[in-house]
């Protein structure tokens, strides 16, 4: 009897930049090598600020997330991916949704560096975080431009 949970599950995190559409298509081809199945996860913080100056409500957060999860995942794999796909959003910080995420996964991987990062950092902190604190190994994907 074919038992899901003995596939190797591949985790990646998404935060809808280039790197991450990269990230996942990298992490994909992992997965259709060591017949493994993919979790695609983004993560969402609501700013304390918006319950002393609401702009937003919170479900608009979410909101957001969701859509640039589905369309990280779309760009990367089309519209029909040819392995298990189970997308995940969060409302939690980035780098503790994806360890927590990463529970029992064979492999997590992160892009180098997300989108509010500063020019010339060597790696990001939610990459920083993930490498030291993930309950499993981590790969850091970039790109030859990422450092630059």
């Amino acid at each position: 009897m074919f038992n899901y949970d003995e596939v190797p599950l591949i985790v990646v995190g998404a935060d809808g930049s280039e790197l991450g559409v990269a990230a996942i298509r990298w992490a994909a081809d992992h997965a259709r090598r060591v017949g493994g199945r993919l979790r695609v996860v983004t993560a969402y913080e609501v700013p304390g600020r918006i319950f002393f100056s609401p702009t937003a409500r919170e479900s608009d957060y979410e909101d957001a997330a969701k859509e640039a999860l589905a369309r990280s995942v779309a760009e990367a794999l089309g519209e029909a991916p040819d392995l298990p796909v189970e997308e995940l959003v969060l409302a939690h910080r980035p780098a503790h949704a994806l360890t927590e995420a990463a529970a029992g996964a064979a492999l997590l991987v992160v892009g180098s560096h997300g989108r509010g990062e500063l020019p010339g950092m060597h790696l990001g902190s939610v990459a920083t975080y993930c490498v030291h604190h993930a309950p499993c190994p981590v790969l850091v994907y970039r790109t030859a431009t990422s450092g630059r």
